[in-house]
């Protein structure tokens, strides 16, 4: 199984490039975002997910672990193959897709080819909570685990479902408003890291000031 590539880059498909390991070239399939940072003739390391099927073995090609951890967890949803993952690893990078799935935005997936409505609402429900690496809050999994009573970490919980909920209803009134999800999300969240969390109107107008200021 290979894991990991170092070699010249020696030419470029549409999804793919062929890598020249020690005068073996390997055909490996890549994210348009992947292929732009590569260059002809200069040496690359990439990080390998190996695809058995019955009829063929593929190398997908990633230019980070994150990306690759991403790969694999997308591929985990029903109707995402391998292609329609690298269309997504495409247009949306790993701080994308974890704003984009925290945020439950549908929008930004059926931006990639081959994703319409139906298999976006999947992929956003589906990945809900999911931890990719240390995009989705490696720090917060650690303070779990170091939570020993377990009636204090009850009540961090309802804590955090109560500020989830809050911070929901907040998006949920500024879409109301006519504001995109994925803006309402990020202006709500940023009101809420800033301390207005008290209640969910003290929220929507705080986000609303941020709204402000970005067209000021």
């Amino acid at each position: 199984m290979i894991a990991k590539l170092r070699g010249i880059v020696d030419s470029f498909g549409e999804d793919s490039l062929i890598i020249d390991v020690n005068g073996v070239g390997y055909l490996v399939f890549a994210s348009v975002k992947t292929l732009s940072k590569l260059v002809k003739g200069a040496e690359t390391v990439l990080y390998i997910e190996t695809v058995v099927r019955e009829d063929n073995i593929s190398l997908y090609g990633f230019a980070s672990p994150l990306e690759k951890e991403w790969f694999i967890t997308l591929t985990k949803v029903q109707g995402v193959g391998a292609k329609v993952c690298l269309s997504i690893l495409s247009v949306l990078t790993p701080a994308n897709l974890t704003q984009a799935i925290a945020a439950q935005d549908k929008t930004s997936f059926t931006r990639a080819s081959g994703v319409g409505p139906k298999l976006a609402a999947r992929i956003v429900t589906e990945l809900k909570g999911k931890m990719v690496g240390l995009a989705l809050g490696a720090d917060s999994a650690d303070y779990a685990l170091a939570m020993q009573d377990e009636s204090l970490a009850q009540n961090v919980e309802m804590q955090e479902n109560k500020n989830e909920k809050m911070i929901e209803d907040a998006i949920s009134a500024l879409i109301n408003l006519g504001y995109q999800r994925i803006e309402a999300y990020q202006a709500v969240n940023k009101a809420a890291a800033n301390g207005a969390q008290t209640d969910v109107s003290a929220l929507i107008k705080a986000a609303l000031k941020e709204f402000a200021s970005k067209e000021n």
